[in-house]
């Protein structure tokens, strides 16, 4: 497992769960039960389409008895029909007497036009009913597909807000962007593609299926005889290729982890030379994509064309027995007709419905992946807003900070934090210092509930903040970080989101102003109104850090947080903002973490940790006086630095 802010080993991580295709399936189905209405109206919409299309080869084949019956009463211009039926045989014809004997001819009497024109006219009505059904049930499919993966992308940004941040520090962004970008929309794909038609193959396989037994029993048990090999065939198929499809998406989301770390850092890419490293790295990983993908769509598109073959199989031995069965007189041409397009519409949903094979598995192997991610552990719930045991108001809170034999570990063989105690009065100023991998930041995060402490507590005005909802917790703590983080918008906008009230303009340049922010936005084409994009292209990376400084002075917090905030601004501008830093501290607890010890120096208490414990304390008079670890960090580092600045 990869520590926090790690990669997600090569083979570990979720993708590895075999595929539950039954499991998924039905999960996937399960999430329609919502529209349960419209999918009543789509399922019996659906039924009286499939009816009407059933019924009209049948209609179709009277039409066709009509002109062969005119045809042959044409021929026989004399007599009746027992009357011609008994000249045939007794001319030794008996072949075409027993034929005839099926035929409902009058001699003497020819097509009856106007019957052929009331039939034909009634299976038009009857097929634009069926059109028109099927558009209403469709028209239901649709509405049902979309507000279900509009619930699924919803259940998704909710559980990614309910994740806690292990979680992400695990997993590789891009994969994770690639379930809930391209994973959803394949399943709103399949089932766009698949649902309405895979109901309405299965509904015409009954229907057609009814009236074929109807028309013959004998035909429809012909017609049936290829059905358990086309089940065989689409089931030894689908077996074969799912595991295709399982690693065509897994291949997917690595592909585009890959690509989006390399778009991110594309400037250290080219400036470290690993160009043709990292094309070689897309092209293995796209050649895994292409594998995976040639062999899922193969295997699932050897089906249709097998389909096809066994369906016409199944039209020759239709056609021949349906033949002797005309010329034995004891099914009429229009029947046989009718049957022989039965037999064809029998066939088409049952190829469908294997064609729609591969649609289904890589719906369903996405569909996974969405349901783990579902799955992932989530962060602690909140304690009940009733239970809470504090609720103050801003004004009230006091902002006194307390540890009490906290422990922490990341992994549990691995202890990182062990009986680290900590009282920190109300305005004090904070700093902590010490080597990387000490803990400083582990600390914050502890403290803003980033995560859970796995021993002792930490209580915010005596409360444990364990017991409070994170919402009320977050609220009172403002926090500007080392990686800068800013959204597409103005840079007014990006200010104004520290705070969780309308705010106006004049405000939003105070707090500019407070971070020294104010000059160099003035100095842009727009000022604050200057649009910059999430990567805050058109702006260094020290003004981007002003930008997030600025937002934390709007959202007036009780308790202030500042990991490495000033690492990427020049001497100068530290120490005005150590200046506008003191000025927002009066009154409130800050916490200061920072390598660059020139910036800490006037912090009511400096600790200085060292693998997980505090080791010093005291203020930085006391401390270099004490000539320990700090000394020695302050000595190191910056005392020559501080001393051209002075």
């Amino acid at each position: 497992m990869a520590g926090p802010g790690g990669r997600m080993m090569a083979g570990g991580g979720p993708d590895q769960r075999s595929m539950d295709f039954k499991g998924s399936g039905k999960r996937l189905l399960r999430q329609l039960a919502p529209e349960r209405g419209a999918l009543w109206v789509m399922l019996i919409a659906g039924v009286l389409s499939v009816a009407a299309s059933v019924v009209g080869p049948k209609i179709l084949g009277k039409a066709t008895d009509l002109v062969f019956a005119g045809v042959i009463g044409h021929q026989i211009e004399t007599g009746t029909k027992e009357e011609a039926i008994a000249r045939l045989r007794d001319s030794g014809d008996s072949g075409m007497a027993d034929m005839l004997s099926g035929v409902d001819f009058t001699p003497g009497q020819g097509i009856d036009f106007s019957a052929v024109g009331e039939v034909l006219l009634l299976v038009l009505g009857v097929y634009v009913a069926a059109g028109l059904l099927m558009l209403v049930s469709t028209r239901m499919s649709i509405k049902v597909i979309n507000r279900t993966v509009y619930r699924m992308r919803e259940d998704v940004q909710t559980k990614l807000a309910r994740l806690p941040l292990s979680y992400f520090d695990k997993a590789k962004r891009g994969e994770v962007l690639s379930r809930a970008t391209n994973d959803i929309d394949n399943i709103s794909q399949t089932l766009q593609q698949s649902m309405g038609q895979l109901i309405n193959s299965l509904l015409t396989i009954v229907g057609v299926l009814g009236m074929m037994l109807w028309i013959s029993p004998l035909l429809a048990l012909v017609a049936l005889v290829t059905v358990p090999v086309s089940v065989f065939v689409a089931a030894k198929i689908g077996k074969r290729s799912q595991p295709h499809f399982v690693q065509q998406w897994k291949s997917t989301g690595a592909l585009n982890a890959h690509v989006e770390e390399m778009y991110t850092g594309h400037a250290l890419v080219k400036v470290f030379g690993r160009q043709e490293e990292s094309a070689e790295d897309f092209r293995e990983q796209n050649e895994a994509l292409y594998e995976a993908g040639f062999k899922a769509q193969f295997n699932s598109g050897v089906m249709q064309p097998v389909m096809v073959f066994i369906s016409n199989i199944n039209y020759v031995l239709v056609a021949v027995v349906g033949g002797l069965k005309v010329a034995s007189g004891t099914l009429s041409i229009g029947d046989v007709q009718a049957f022989i397009q039965y037999s064809r519409q029998f066939s088409m949903p049952l190829t469908q419905v294997a064609s729609m094979a591969n649609l289904v598995q890589s719906g369903v192997a996405s569909a996974e992946r969405i349901f783990e991610l579902l799955d992932a552990e989530e962060q602690e719930p909140d304690a009940p807003k009733s239970e809470a045991p504090r609720d103050l108001g801003p004004a009230e809170v006091k902002g006194r900070v307390a540890l009490e034999d906290v422990a922490f570990r990341y992994e549990a063989d691995k202890p990182l934090i062990e009986g680290l105690s900590l009282t920190v009065e109300p305005g004090q100023t904070v700093a902590i210092v010490g080597p990387t991998g000490a803990g400083k930041t582990t600390l914050v995060n502890l403290l803003m509930r980033f995560y859970e402490v796995t021993g002792g507590r930490i209580t915010l005005d005596g409360v444990d903040i364990a017991k409070m909802p994170r919402e009320e917790l977050r609220a009172d703590i403002g926090m500007v970080l080392q990686d800068t983080w800013l959204f597409g918008g103005t840079i007014a906008e990006n200010i104004a989101y520290g705070a969780t009230r309308e705010v106006t303009r004049e405000e939003i340049e105070r707090a500019a102003r407070a971070a020294h922010a104010d000059r160099f936005v003035r100095t842009l084409p727009d000022g604050y109104d200057t649009v910059i994009d999430d990567d805050g292209a058109g702006v260094s990376a020290g003004e981007k850090q002003l930008i997030t400084i600025a937002r934390a002075f709007l959202s007036d917090p009780v308790i202030l947080v500042l990991d490495e905030a000033t690492s990427s601004v020049d001497t100068r501008t530290e120490v005005l903002i150590q200046k506008a830093m003191a000025r927002l501290a009066h009154g409130r607890t800050s916490f200061v973490i920072a390598h660059r010890l020139s910036t800490i120096r006037d912090a009511d208490v400096i600790l200085v940790m060292e693998n997980g414990s505090i080791v010093e304390q005291g203020t930085h008079t006391q401390l270099l006086a004490a000539e320990g670890a700090y000394a020695r960090l302050y000595a190191a580092q910056f005392a020559q630095a501080v001393a051209e600045v002075d």
